[in-house]
């Protein structure tokens, strides 16, 4: 089996990093840390750039691509560290009216969770419930209107990812035609290019700080510890690449779990160890690393953390 990106593959991993980094750049991100309400208008020319309607039939207004093509954007949108409900966006663009176009924010809450938690609280229009009580085979999915969900505030460690506990049943009605198995397992993959981007972001931040920081009169390039940490950490995120591209091609359940580890660990460590890299600055509030620290964790937490995954990894081999 060939993994290797296409040429049409390359030109949209090039094109989606050109576009956000025209319209998502360090200053865009920044306001967005210190106003972490969603920008419409962005929202709006990602759905115009296809982002949503990414794998939508063509004769339903969509590109018509596939899951693969899906993951080499949400790597890019990991690396920019954009904000948003955008597995929910990806996810939802064909269910729910307004949402390929950028009109309508939607969230995807998995009623399995513990706690239940919903992403941009004050910006999303709609929320999609997945059951987390009936069986795989027997879960459906609920939409509900924000104003019909209790909730109460809880503590995000992302400053870029406002967070609210649901705290009670919601009125809510079926959404009928979705697949819920399927939205976990997609959203869990997506949740893994995220990290993947990230881990690569910074790989490339912790090379490029130690080409330029130098100490004893050389670049801290030069030490062979600092070398040793560069290279596991390139190590780590080449180890994650491999098995989220695989697992976008196979769509197979526990190819989706064992990327999402790999891609939640490389992205945790490589930040943890970016920062290390950048020493005391790497600590600032001025200084993104933390930022993808932040989001690291956040996402490791989303749509299967690292015991469940190891739990469904051991169950598998031992069977």
């Amino acid at each position: 089996m060939d993994f290797q990106l296409t040429a049409d593959q390359r030109a949209l991993r090039d094109g989606t990093r050109e576009l956000l980094a025209g319209r998502f750049d360090r200053d865009r991100l920044r306001a967005a840390v210190d106003a972490p309400a969603l920008d419409r208008g962005l929202w709006r020319e990602l759905a115009d750039a296809g982002f949503f309607a990414l794998r939508l039939p063509e004769a339903d207004g969509g590109v018509g691509l596939g899951l693969p093509e899906a993951v080499l954007v949400f790597e890019e949108a990991g690396r920019a560290l954009l904000p948003g409900p955008l597995v929910a966006g990806q996810l939802l663009a064909g269910a729910v009216d307004g949402v390929a176009s950028g009109e309508r924010i939607v969230a995807l809450c998995d009623d399995a969770a513990d706690p239940v938690l919903w992403e941009h609280p004050a910006d999303c229009d709609a929320l999609i419930f997945l059951d987390g009580d009936a069986p795989a085979r027997a879960a459906r999915a609920y939409r509900s209107a924000p104003a019909d969900v209790a909730r109460a505030p809880f503590a995000s460690v992302d400053p870029l990812t406002p967070l609210a506990r649901v705290t009670g049943p919601a009125r809510t009605v079926p959404q009928p035609g979705l697949d819920v198995p399927r939205l976990r397992r997609e959203a869990a993959l997506l949740t893994a290019a995220q990290q993947l981007g990230s881990a690569a972001r910074t790989v490339e931040m912790a090379v490029a700080h130690a080409r330029q920081r130098t100490q004893f009169g050389a670049p801290i390039g030069s030490f062979q510890a600092v070398k040793h940490l560069c290279a596991e950490m390139l190590v780590r995120a080449e180890l994650a690449r491999a098995a989220v591209y695989a697992a976008a091609v196979t769509e197979d359940a526990l190819d989706v779990v064992g990327a999402k580890l790999l891609a939640d660990e490389a992205a945790v460590r490589n930040a943890r160890d970016c920062l290390q890299v950048h020493g005391g600055m790497g600590f600032t509030w001025e200084a993104d690393v933390h930022l993808h620290l932040k989001r690291a964790w956040l996402r490791a937490e989303r749509w299967g953390g690292a015991r469940e995954a190891e739990e469904r990894l051991a169950d598998a081999l031992a069977g």
